[in-house]
């Protein structure tokens, strides 16, 4: 299995700013890879020392009251495959967290982009029995930002191509994390906010499927489940699962974790 990390690093006199991606890359119309991500600091070392000195420390935030209630029914978990980040686990602290899901263009029945939002908002609904969310009518009220719009193109080689193609190849979906200072609250707090960006003209089944997939990252998911029976598996397969009690273990136990995020940067 080929892992990868994409990172971006922006860098001022008063901010520094990191983008991460988990990218899906589509293999063929049934088989979706979802890439699982190398070690953060392996890649981001030039700034990763700058950056660490601007973080608060790595502290834990009582659970949501969804996560606190779930019992562990001893079916197991994958935490062991999730990446931590420079900022420790990716975890919301403040809630509802706000969903924005791009609406159907002005000709829907032509493109079928209602079927991609009703695919899309049946996944948040899907994903809100386990943590606050709340849909949101602008990208500039959201934690989560959801796109109808294909990722970029990414060089193929040969543990992500079909027989013996090369070149670029097409994604399915890819999910980017971004880190910034919230001022709008006081103190200030290191935040962070996520793009999913989800390929039209797939089948509702398929985009739900994807949908659900990329939403776990979103929400704290930062790795890969090796079971097919999880919603968090690497790969798509032809009969995608529901939320799994795995990934609803897994997530609780992520929850549970320190984190930089949602603490105070006052002073920095």
């Amino acid at each position: 299995m080929m892992q990868r990390v994409w990172c971006r690093v922006w860098s001022n006199s008063s901010t520094l700013r990191l983008f991460f991606s988990i990218t899906t890359i589509a293999i063929t119309a049934v088989s979706v890879v979802f890439l699982q991500t190398l070690p953060v600091r392996s890649i981001a070392q030039p700034a990763d020392r700058q950056f660490q000195e601007q973080l608060p420390a790595l502290q834990i935030h009582p659970l949501p009251s969804q996560l606190k209630q779930w019992q562990d029914n001893r079916q197991g978990n994958y935490f062991a495959a999730i990446q931590s980040t420079p900022v420790g686990f990716l975890i919301w602290s403040r809630f509802p967290i706000r969903v924005f899901v791009e609406p159907p263009s002005q000709m829907p029945t032509v493109d079928r982009s209602q079927d991609w939002v009703d695919a899309v908002a049946q996944a948040v609904q899907e994903w809100q029995v386990y943590l606050p969310l709340e849909r949101v009518n602008s990208q500039e009220q959201a934690d989560i930002s959801i796109w109808r719009s294909t990722p970029p193109l990414r060089q193929s080689n040969s543990q992500t191509t079909v027989g013996n193609n090369q070149g670029l190849r097409a994604q399915a979906a890819e999910t980017r994390y971004e880190l910034f200072v919230d001022r709008s609250t006081v103190p200030a707090i290191l935040s962070h906010r996520f793009t999913v960006r989800l390929r039209s003209g797939q089948t509702k089944a398929y985009i739900l499927a994807s949908a659900r997939h990329e939403l776990g990252h979103a929400l704290g998911i930062w790795g890969h489940s090796p079971s097919p029976t999880d919603v968090m598996y690497f790969s798509q397969i032809r009969n995608p699962p529901a939320i799994s009690e795995r990934d609803i273990n897994t997530l609780k136990q992520i929850y549970q974790q320190p984190t930089r995020l949602g603490w105070s940067v006052s002073g920095k």
